[in-house]
């Protein structure tokens, strides 16, 4: 899971991402406000803030340092760009490789014990 924290006008912004499954959220001061699935490299949510002000966030991916990157617009105007490293994206997927090597092991380990 990749999450991009921000305070933007008194509103404590949070993106998050999976990883595994495309799923992303998006939450306004602890309240999700957008969520949906993306499988491909650039992604992008728009919201209007409780002051009226529209704000749209964008995920994409820099293809030349594959750094995981958030761009925060305001009024069509970016006032921040968050990045993340690709070393978080290896680490989420060697988790997830250790976790469904112990499953296969417990289900094989069962089925050879009945």
């Amino acid at each position: 899971m990749v999450c991009f924290k921000y305070d933007l006008n008194q509103n404590n912004i949070e993106l998050k991402a999976s990883n595994w499954s495309g799923f992303e959220q998006l939450f306004i001061n602890g309240q999700r406000v957008s969520s949906k699935f993306n499988l491909g490299l650039t992604s992008e949510h728009s919201v209007k803030l409780s002051n009226g002000i529209n704000c749209r966030f964008q995920l994409l991916i820099d293809p030349q340092t594959e750094q995981l990157m958030c761009r925060i617009y305001q009024q069509n105007k970016l006032v921040a760009s968050l990045k993340q490293g690709s070393q978080n994206l290896l680490n989420s997927q060697r988790l997830l490789s250790q976790t469904s090597l112990v499953a296969g092991l417990v289900l094989v380990s069962f089925v050879l014990w009945f």
